[in-house]
C-alpha cells in the first residue's frame, strides 16, 4: 500500500514541475530563443528538473533569447550565450537538449503501451521477458531515438548548413550516445523504483496510470541527465556535438 505522504509529495512533485514548464513557456512565448528547438527544450526539461530549470534557463538559457542573439550579430559582436556561459554549462544544456527528446518519447510510448497493451506483446513480454517493464523499454528507446534525432537534427542542420540526408547522419552520430546514455541512468532509477522501492518495500505495482510513477520518471530523468553529462562532455569537446 502506498503511505498518504508518499501519494502527497508525488502529486506535489508533478505539480511544481508543471507549474515551472509553465513559467518558463510564458517567458519564451514572450522572449523565443535564438535556436528555435530551445524554444520546447527548456519547457520540457522543467516537467522534470522544476525550479532548477527555472534557474538555468533564467541565468544562461535567457542569454540566448533572438532579440540578444541578433543584436550581437548585427553588431558583429560575439551571441551573449555563447562568449557567457561557461563551457559546463553548455555541456548541461547539450544533455538536456538530448534528454528533452527522451522526455517526450518516453512520455508517449508509455501511455501508446498502457493504452494498447498487445505492443509490449509485440516487444517480447511474455515470449522474452517476464517482467513488462523490459519490453516497454524497448518501445521506450525506439520512441525517444526518433525524436531525439529529430531535435539533434533541427540543430545540426541549421548551425552547419548540411544537406538534409547529411544532415540526419550528423544527427545520428550526434545524439546516439548521449540519448543511450540518459536512457541507461533513466532505466536504472525505474528499475529500482519499480521493483524495489514500490515492489519489494510497499508491495504496490507501479502503473503508467499513477501519480507515483511520473514522479519516479521525473526522478529518473535526472539521473538520465547525470549519467549523459560526461557523454556530453566528450562529444562537444570532440565536435561531434555543438556546444549551444
Amino acid at each position: 500500500m502506498i503511505p498518504e505522504w508518499l501519494h502527497t509529495l508525488a502529486l506535489a512533485m508533478l505539480l511544481i514541475g508543471f507549474a515551472c514548464a509553465v513559467i518558463i513557456l510564458l517567458d519564451i512565448l514572450h522572449n523565443p530563443q535564438h535556436m528555435s528547438i530551445m524554444n520546447a527544450v527548456w519547457p520540457i526539461t522543467g516537467l522534470y528538473a522544476g525550479p532548477l530549470a527555472v534557474w538555468a534557463y533564467w541565468t544562461y538559457g535567457r542569454l540566448a533569447r533572438h532579440k540578444l542573439a541578433h543584436a550581437a550579430m548585427q553588431r558583429d559582436e560575439p551571441m551573449p550565450h555563447k562568449q557567457l556561459t561557461p563551457f559546463p554549462t553548455k555541456v548541461g544544456k547539450g544533455a538536456t537538449h538530448c534528454g528533452a527528446g527522451c522526455t517526450l518519447g518516453d512520455i508517449t510510448a508509455e501511455w501508446l503501451v498502457f493504452l494498447v497493451p498487445a505492443i509490449a506483446v509485440w516487444f517480447g513480454y511474455e515470449s522474452l521477458f517476464a517482467e513488462k517493464i523490459y519490453a516497454v523499454w524497448i518501445v521506450d528507446y525506439i520512441f525517444a531515438f526518433v525524436i531525439g534525432v529529430g531535435f539533434q537534427y533541427a540543430t545540426i542542420v541549421p548551425m552547419r548548413g548540411l544537406s538534409p540526408g547529411r544532415g540526419v547522419i550528423e544527427a545520428i552520430k550526434a545524439d546516439t550516445l548521449s540519448l543511450t546514455s540518459w536512457q541507461i541512468g533513466m532505466y536504472g532509477f525505474m528499475a529500482l523504483a519499480h521493483f524495489w522501492i514500490f515492489g519489494s518495500i510497499l508491495g504496490v505495482k507501479l502503473e503508467v496510470n499513477m501519480i507515483e510513477f511520473w514522479a519516479a520518471m521525473q526522478i529518473a530523468m535526472i539521473c538520465g541527465f547525470l549519467t549523459s553529462y560526461p557523454v556530453n562532455w566528450w562529444l562537444i569537446r570532440k565536435g561531434i556535438k555543438e556546444a549551444m
